[in-house]
């Protein structure tokens, strides 16, 4: 499974499935780059090496902004002269029910998970192309799959990266460029870790109660982990992955959602 010398992006890089992503990237031999909104902390910059187990470039990036988008690009090519793998994992989350839902939440929504995906292809795709090598992978969910009340925007967004990574998996197959998504059901982030505490402060319950309901969603009876959606990632970002396109692999420990 080569990936040793290819050059990667990760879009929200610093925590969770991204930060994994990035992390089992280095770890592989990639050079990788890492591009978040709070990219240019200086913070970030000087843990790299503790964060992600050895050096990963960071910076600023926002996947809302095309702008944004276009600068951070032009670093990654100024640095390393091609880019082999885009990663889609920058997103946010937020609920709403239908009635009353605000403006403001479904248009970031839509604009960071969907669009601001569609603007990171555009704008890597067509390098892609001209060297004859790439691989894209996006972040889904298993709510790209289901509903669920109150989760319009996200359900909406993820879904619609379903429908973007099927046409570019099209337009990018005769050139050897492939395009999938993953979908994962409740994994153990720095989000999820939130979640638990709104909920222990909300319902007064302890920490190991509220966590096992989040435990129970699925029939394994455990929480997904960051580092096995990163596995999936490299494998599909590897040359192994030649014909793994135009597909959603949902890490949904046996749950619906």
């Amino acid at each position: 499974m080569t990936t040793t010398a290819r050059v990667a992006i990760v879009t929200g890089g610093l925590t969770g499935i991204g930060r994994a992503t990035a992390t089992r990237f280095r770890a592989a031999g990639m050079s990788v780059h890492v591009g978040a909104r709070r990219g240019d902390d200086p913070a970030f910059r000087a843990d790299a090496d503790r964060l992600f187990g050895g050096p990963v470039a960071i910076s600023a990036l926002d996947v809302r902004c095309s702008d944004s988008v276009a600068a951070f690009v032009d670093r990654v090519m100024a640095a390393e002269g091609r880019i082999d793998v885009l990663v889609n994992a920058a997103g946010i989350y937020d609920e709403a029910p239908i009635e009353g839902h605000p403006d403001a939440l479904w248009s970031d929504t839509l604009d960071t998970n969907l669009t601001g995906s569609f603007k990171m292809i555009r704008a890597v795709m067509p390098g892609m192309v001209a060297r004859g090598w790439g691989r894209i992978v996006n972040i889904a969910s298993m709510a790209a799959h289901t509903g669920m009340a109150g989760n319009a925007a996200y359900c909406a967004s993820k879904a619609g990266l379903l429908g973007l990574g099927r046409c570019v998996s099209l337009e990018g197959a005769p050139h050897g460029v492939t395009c999938a998504s993953i979908s994962p059901t409740w994994v153990e982030t720095e989000m999820l870790r939130q979640f638990i505490a709104q909920d222990i402060a909300r319902t007064g319950q302890p920490e190991a109660e509220v966590r096992a309901t989040y435990e129970a969603s699925n029939p394994q009876g455990k929480l997904v982990q960051p580092d096995e959606i990163a596995e999936l990632a490299l494998y599909l970002a590897s040359d192994a992955g030649r014909a793994m396109t135009m597909a959603d692999y949902p890490v949904n420990a046996g749950s619906p959602w």
